[in-house]
């Protein structure tokens, strides 16, 4: 067994975060501090999305964001995957970024919807090579019971992409969280951690300080 205790957990020099500076919207701040970090972090923008499956147990996995705008906090997958699926059921779900190197964490929830088929295509035809090659071979997260089937799956589908530059699989989607609430937390080595939580109500953002 290994002692869990004694890790450093932050760096010693925290940057500092006086929540009466913060804009009136939560997305004006998340691009701030998202901004701050790519300056200093490796992947600022992976996010860890969580769904409830049907059978009401959560369900957790890191994505990337794809983008944030008064329109929605994006990201995107296959309709057909697990995480596609459980937002079919129920679209109420949560993302949560964690920088470390920062001391700061953000916490989003609200409900999800998809984007039109157009954007959807878009967003796939702009990744990269390898990952609309990925996005061919499909059965995410179904049971391989032979890696030689994963080799003639990842051939076919390299071929298929090479072949149709220009198409999108009709499954690919990208999600729009409309957030209802969006907490900001900003870690201190006295543990007087500051929160500030924004919550929507129609149109109009509240905030609020919460302890620690």
């Amino acid at each position: 067994m290994i002692s869990l205790r004694g890790w450093q957990s932050f760096p010693e020099d925290l940057p500092s975060f006086d929540p009466d500076t913060a804009p009136d919207t939560p997305e004006e701040l998340f691009v701030e501090w998202l901004t701050e970090a790519g300056e200093r972090v490796l992947a600022p923008h992976a996010v860890t999305l969580s769904t409830v499956d049907e059978d009401g147990f959560p369900d957790a996995r890191v994505v990337i964001l794809k983008d944030v705008d008064p329109a929605g906090w994006a990201v995107a997958t296959s309709s057909e995957s697990p995480k596609g699926h459980q937002l079919a059921v129920d679209p109420r779900a949560a993302l949560t970024f964690f920088w470390p190197g920062r001391g700061r964490q953000v916490r989003v929830r609200g409900t999800f919807r998809q984007a039109t088929p157009e954007v959807s295509a878009a967003d796939f035809l702009a990744r990269p090579p390898a990952s609309r090659v990925e996005a061919f071979i499909g059965h995410q997260s179904e049971v391989l019971p032979d890696p030689a089937k994963l080799t003639e799956a990842a051939d076919a589908a390299e071929l298929w992409v090479a072949e149709n530059p220009d198409t999108a699989p009709e499954t690919w989607t990208r999600y729009l969280l409309t957030p209802t609430t969006v907490e900001f937390w900003q870690a201190s080595h006295d543990r007087r951690h500051v929160r500030l939580r924004y919550h929507r109500a129609d149109d109009t953002w509240t905030r609020d300080r919460l302890w620690p």
